[in-house]
């Protein structure tokens, strides 16, 4: 592969907001950790109006599995790091409320 000659790798960063999504491609070097491609990607300048320093200490995954450590995990060609947005509303109360408007109909 073509990262592997040039000591760099292809990840890719998401993020999204309910309006807004946006998956920023990276060519990074080897070494790279999760936390790295973020701070690379310049999210912030793609979302302004996220609040300042969120990025930062915002949550991540790869392909739906959170990290417990990213900025101990070193990326491989081809991985997506996620960016994790609190929920807005918790999931159960979600249910709750959808089942509830569904008995009043």
């Amino acid at each position: 592969m073509a990262g592997e000659l040039t000591g760099s790798i292809h990840v890719e960063v998401a993020f999204a907001l309910p309006s807004k999504q946006r998956i920023v491609v990276l060519e990074v070097p080897n070494g790279t950790t999760a936390a790295d491609a973020v701070r690379l990607a310049d999210l912030p300048s793609l979302f302004p109006e996220v609040e300042r320093g969120f990025f930062e200490r915002a949550p991540l995954g790869i392909f739906g599995k959170a990290l417990k450590a990213p900025a101990n995990h070193f990326l491989a060609d081809g991985e997506r790091v996620e960016v994790y947005r609190p929920l807005e509303i918790d999931p159960m109360a979600a249910r709750l409320a959808r089942a509830r408007k569904q008995q009043q109909h």
